[in-house]
């Protein structure tokens, strides 16, 4: 298949990207490089470019002609997009209607979004499905449920098929070394922990020791970044050989969850060193439990989880920090 991949230079997407290659799928990676590397793309081909720019991003989806379309390129920045929320609005929403227009000119007919467990705010049930009430509590998680709104809208009256994949806590790194998280900046408990330990930071905080889980802090569903790289590949296929009407939802992960000292305890015995924590206050917004119902991803397209170890996640992720 010839796929086409926006934000494919980027964490989730240059995995994405390596996984089709390895499959023999034709692709073009699509990507401004503000937060992807252009060493990151270990298949395809890669053309540098926004899609806020409608004319090019039409110009290159048009001389390929895909079978597919995959959309990562967002903003992602959970208390960036509290700062900025008209940035937030116009890459993550306006731009992907641009995206929109020109898959709908060239009659693609698949398309996989990236999107998120943020559209759920903090929910009252755990483990999350998705018939949850989507309560986004940021621009962040509020522009994704936005554009899973219009895809909604799009699919019914067209004949595109759509997955939206949401995302919960991705973590660790490609199994072989050759991809990890590569952010000037993260907000990303594993990595931060793991940059604590080098020495790049000089203590991690732990945000609110008083929720109402079993040692007092916030638990997260963690799921390995090769594993949601193949639920993309498995989404895809779900819409080419299965008969989809509208556009669909997937929730992302592994359907339990480890708190922020169970991963801070994890993390230095993967590193044998004892870096320094330091307890802080609550953030507003952080929910006590976000655990995945995946089950809907595994009943319809088969996925299944191999890499469903907390340790072997931190493993991966420290075997890259060391490189990097």
């Amino acid at each position: 298949m010839k796929i086409f991949v926006t934000g494919g230079a980027g964490y989730i997407g240059s995995h994405v990207v390596k996984l089709l290659g390895q499959e023999g799928h034709d692709i073009l990676v699509y990507d401004n490089l503000s937060t992807g590397h252009e060493w990151a793309v270990l298949s395809g081909k890669l053309v540098k470019g926004d899609i806020s720019d409608l004319d090019k991003l039409k110009e290159t989806i048009k001389s390929f002609l895909p079978d597919a379309v995959i959309h990562f390129a967002a903003s992602i920045q959970v208390e960036e997009s509290t700062r900025l929320p008209l940035l937030y609005y116009q890459n993550n929403v306006s731009n992907t209607i641009n995206l929109l227009n020109a898959v709908m000119e060239n009659n693609i007919p698949y398309f996989i979004y990236s999107s998120t467990a943020a559209v759920y705010g903090i929910p009252e049930i755990i483990p999350i499905d998705e018939s949850t009430p989507l309560s986004p509590i940021n621009p962040y998680g509020t522009s994704k449920a936005m554009v899973e709104n219009i895809l909604d809208d799009l699919t019914r009256v067209s004949k595109l098929k759509c997955v939206s994949l949401r995302y919960f806590n991705v973590a660790g790194a490609d199994p072989s070394g050759q991809l990890g998280q590569a952010y000037k900046e993260t907000t990303h408990l594993i990595t931060r922990v793991l940059k604590t330990a080098k020495g790049e930071f000089s203590k991690i905080s732990i945000y609110g020791n008083d929720y109402d889980t079993p040692d007092g802090t916030c638990i997260r569903d963690y799921i390995h970044v090769t594993d949601l790289a193949w639920a993309h590949i498995c989404a895809l296929f779900y819409l080419i050989d299965k008969t989809v009407k509208n556009s669909i939802v997937m929730n992302c992960g592994y359907g339990r969850g480890f708190s922020v000292r169970e991963v801070i305890k994890m993390a230095r015995k993967v590193t044998n060193i004892d870096f320094k924590v330091e307890e802080s206050a609550r953030r507003s917004g952080d929910a006590p439990v976000i655990i995945a119902n995946s089950q809907r991803l595994k009943d319809l397209t088969g996925w299944k989880a191999k890499y469903d170890d907390l340790e072997y996640i931190i493993k991966t992720a420290w075997e890259w920090e060391k490189k990097n």
